[in-house]
């Protein structure tokens, strides 16, 4: 039987938002999508390209009756979000999110949505451009990528089934983890990539004469400072959001600088070759999807 979710909540209709919407619509199984937003121009244009079909609102005229609801703001907003939307929502309305972390999302659910934290199903869809709003929406974003689900112990299988089968039907894969592995993970692998990547371009900003670095940047400098044009009300809030662990994976850097520093002070040709050889080694593994790992596993989800 096809799967259909009659009426879908998007909360924040930019780039995840609008792209959860387009794809599900491109995939045929959502019949209505409303927008709610705190910017009136963005849900126009979000309407005007057919993302949403209507504008809604915190209230019960949108929440109470909707199958699915997804959060996707920035971090930083979704504990004032859950606060406005949870005298709204029906009793069978499942939720989940698209945020990049997971244990405050936890956190936040638990403290502002207690009635409803069996039908909150947490989630984080690996993917995404370093441009923002619904112009950047587009229906094959997920396609092939990875999301990661981090149920709460109070998920409902119902719930679950839900939301897996609803960011299936985008295109990705699902993987399981908790929210404090996720946490963990991430921090390494693009919370501090996105913290090292502002950091450079900031450093040579304060510089008196950077535009001529920036005249002479190549490559390489492009590659490694693409994310730095990364929406940065969001990526405040992730690095604040997942401050603890950012900042272990930043001391583990920084130890890891320390060495190379040491290594060209004492002119160590060897270390640094060493260094460079294992790094290339495993950057050209990842690549060629030659990395394995037992976590996560992957869990394919059905159209229910």
């Amino acid at each position: 039987m096809i799967f259909l979710i009659k009426k879908l909540v998007v909360c924040g209709v930019g780039l995840i938002g609008g792209s959860f919407a387009l794809a599900l619509k491109k995939a045929g199984v959502v019949q209505e999508v409303v927008g709610v937003g705190r910017n009136p121009a963005s849900l126009e244009i979000a309407k005007s390209l057919g993302i949403i079909d209507r504008i809604g609102g915190c209230d019960a005229a949108t929440l109470q009756d909707a199958d699915l609801v997804l959060l996707a703001t920035p971090v930083g907003q979704m504990p004032e979000l859950m606060q406005a939307i949870a005298p709204h929502l029906g009793p069978h309305t499942v939720l989940t999110d698209g945020g990049s972390t997971k244990s405050d999302v936890a956190a936040a659910v638990a403290q502002y949505l207690p009635a409803h934290i069996s039908r909150f199903v947490p989630a984080h869809p690996i993917a995404g451009t370093e441009n923002s709003g619904p112009t950047a929406a587009k229906a094959d974003l997920y396609r092939d990528c990875k999301v990661i689900l981090t149920a709460l112990p109070e998920n409902t299988s119902e719930a679950m089934a839900l939301v897996r089968a609803a960011w299936t039907a985008t295109g990705a894969v699902t993987h399981d983890m908790s929210p404090d592995r996720h946490d963990q993970v991430f921090a390494a692998v693009s919370h501090l990539p996105h913290l090292l990547s502002f950091a450079l371009v900031h450093d040579l900003a304060q510089r008196e004469n950077y535009e001529e670095f920036l005249r002479f940047a190549a490559s390489g400098f492009r590659d490694f400072t693409r994310i730095a044009a990364s929406h940065p009300e969001m990526w405040r809030d992730i690095c604040i959001a997942n401050r603890t662990a950012l900042l272990g994976e930043l001391e583990r850097y920084q130890a890891q600088l320390t060495v190379l520093q040491q290594a060209l002070k004492d002119s160590d040709a060897p270390c640094l070759e060493s260094i460079f050889t294992k790094a290339r080694s495993v950057r050209r593994a990842w690549a060629d999807g030659a990395v394995s790992s037992s976590a996560p596993e992957k869990s394919q989800g059905k159209l229910v």
